[in-house]
């Protein structure tokens, strides 16, 4: 077979055919080759042809040419129109921090074709001499800016608004709201106009979107509402982080579980209240020691709310109480952490590393005079440095007590009476003392309870968890068995009645238990006493002392490190019952 195809081929006819198609081919490629050459050279520099940046065309022009033209075609814009029932809204260009990015407007243009992969390119740039391609600008705006014009404009045109349902647990009764039908403006979509049309320069007037909103309940809703609610009377739910701590009990919980999720709903509104309360910048640890601790700030990770994950936790918690016997749950709010750069132990050589213990109290109701108190006692001892094997004495750290050391005179307990004397609210610094030490797992080497229960210590915790103080006799004391220094902050919010002490140091991985306070032996106050008083007026009554229950309250208190227990202790409070006394005026009347 190959002996006849040499035979055919050796024909002198066709041997001048393959010349010549080999002669047609040659030319016909050189030509091709020589048209894309000369076209290269040509657009080299410059912007390929049919290439518009919105409506301006610059094909053929090298990029300063392109730029020049458009900054002259968007000279003296500034504003785009927006139209609803026949009335026009402006919105300038300025109030939104508009601006044309013209330099990557005009380099995008000049690099469509010119990529890493030259078929693609050569194809499409030489499909460009027959075919346009329209580009958009590229351009930067205030995205809130534009929102908060957009808003404005909202609430000048007429809507027939929709009305949302609603559902809240009024003295026991569930009170329903089916919600009216109506229309509101398409914010998504009336934006993504504007972006399109500041990017393209149509310059056309654009109609605000309005779409129709129909959220109202049917009476299966309704019915379904109503049932849910009534199984959450009686429930509570509680959010904890760090020291904040939010409570929400039925008439809270009934509003959360009309969900929507098309518009902001309760839940949202109360997610944004706990991210102001709870979020927070990373700090760095600042250290300034001169014989004691002149400054101190620990480092603290950045925090901010998990917020997708705590809507589903509180969503799930929520339907659990609806469903379920409990009668309440606590969640322990998600965040998200971004750790500090410069880290307490960084800062100094004390072995203070890191938060081992913390202990708060609440003092709502309090008179100035004893938040006063509280204050200047607790910066009394705030930044004490406790050296290993040192037992700290709040006596001795605090000083004396008196109008001419600043105290003020508010509530005390003596010789049996409440009465006014310099330093009331001393107890409450030492009872959070007392608190923050039981969590970091210190030993107690002294601590005696009030003589009767006190409700400030009761408004944040269980009762038997307080500390009472009154030099010389009385003290709180407590020993650092930890290797390392321990430093003592308080941190003191007479607008929140809120005071904090953190125990700082090294941790040797000990972790404190302490059981809930057994309460027994619950005595009755005394029926109220009156004495007559000559220095009031006939008909007045002043209550000088008020009536607290008797009780004996106690509980367990264990420290343990990797596996075996390195201390405990019980402790046990005798509140007395307490009498409530009034004064009773017999002197002359007013």
């Amino acid at each position: 077979m190959l002996t006849n195809i040499r035979k055919f081929l050796k024909q002198p006819s066709i041997k001048r055919w393959v010349l010549k198609f080999l002669v047609v081919a040659f030319a016909f490629s050189s030509l091709v080759f020589l048209s894309i050459l000369v076209f290269n050279i040509y657009y080299w520099g410059r912007i390929y042809k049919g290439v518009y940046i919105a409506n301006t065309y610059v094909g053929g022009l090298v990029p300063e040419q392109a730029k020049n033209l458009l900054y002259n075609n968007l000279n003296g814009l500034n504003k785009t129109t927006l139209s609803y029932d026949n009335q026009n809204y402006d919105i300038y260009l300025d109030d939104i921090d508009f601006s044309y990015d013209i330099d990557k407007s005009v380099s995008s243009a000049y690099k469509l074709y010119r990529s890493d992969n030259i078929f693609y390119d050569q194809t499409n740039s030489i499909k460009s001499l027959t075919k346009n391609v329209v580009l958009a600008l590229e351009y930067k705006l205030d995205e809130q800016k534009l929102k908060d014009n957009l808003s404005i404009i909202a609430g000048q045109i007429t809507t027939n608004d929709p009305v949302f349902p609603s559902l809240n647990l009024v003295n026991g009764e569930v009170v329903i709201k089916r919600g009216v039908p109506g229309e509101e403006v398409d914010y998504q979509k009336l934006i993504s106009l504007i972006r399109k049309n500041l990017a393209i320069q149509q310059k056309n007037i654009l109609p605000i979107p309005v779409t129709k909103i129909d959220k109202t309940l049917d009476d299966e809703g309704v019915k379904k509402l109503e049932a849910k609610a009534m199984s959450l009377v009686n429930k509570a739910l509680s959010l904890k982080f760090e020291y904040y701590n939010l409570g929400l009990i039925d008439k809270d919980l009934v509003p959360l579980t009309l969900v929507n999720n098309d518009q902001q709903d309760n839940l949202d509104v109360l997610i944004t209240r706990i991210e102001k309360e709870v979020n927070r910048e990373p700090q760095n640890s600042v250290f300034v020691f001169q014989e004691r601790v002149l400054e101190f700030s620990p480092s603290k990770d950045g925090i901010s709310v998990d917020k997708e994950n705590l809507r589903k936790l509180m969503l799930q918690n929520i339907e659990e109480l609806a469903d379920g016997d409990e009668k309440s749950f606590e969640i322990e709010i998600p965040v998200i952490r971004t750790p500090a750069e410069i880290t307490t132990a960084e800062v100094n050589n004390l072995g203070i590393k890191q938060l081992i213990g913390s202990g708060s109290s609440k003092f709502v109701g309090s008179i100035p005079s004893r938040i006063h108190n509280i204050g200047l006692a607790s910066s009394k001892i705030n930044g004490t440095l406790v050296a290993p094997g040192e037992t700290f004495s709040f006596n001795q750290r605090l000083g004396d007590v008196s109008a001419f050391t600043g105290y003020k005179q508010a509530y005390i307990i003596k010789d049996g009476r409440t009465v006014l004397g310099d330093g009331g609210g001393v107890c409450q610094v030492s009872t959070t003392l007392f608190r923050a030490v039981l969590n970091a797992g210190l030993p107690v080497v002294e601590r005696k309870a009030h003589a009767y229960r006190v409700s400030y210590y009761e408004q944040d915790s269980a009762p038997g968890l307080d500390a009472t103080v009154y030099d010389p006799l009385t003290d709180f004391k407590f020993l650092n068995d930890t290797e390392g220094h321990i430093l003592i902050q308080t941190i003191f919010d007479p607008k929140k009645f809120s005071l904090i002490f953190e125990i700082y140091g090294t941790s040797d991985g000990r972790k404190s238990q302490i059981t809930k306070p057994i309460v027994s032996a619950v005595i009755s106050p005394p029926e109220d006493l009156y004495t007559d008083d000559p220095t009031l007026p006939t008909g007045t009554i002043k209550q000088v002392d008020f009536k607290a229950w008797g009780a004996k309250v106690s509980f367990n208190y264990s420290v343990e490190r990797n596996g075996e227990i390195i201390y405990e202790k019980t402790f046990i409070s005798n509140f007395r019952p307490w009498q409530a006394k009034f004064l009773r005026g017999t002197g002359p009347a007013n």
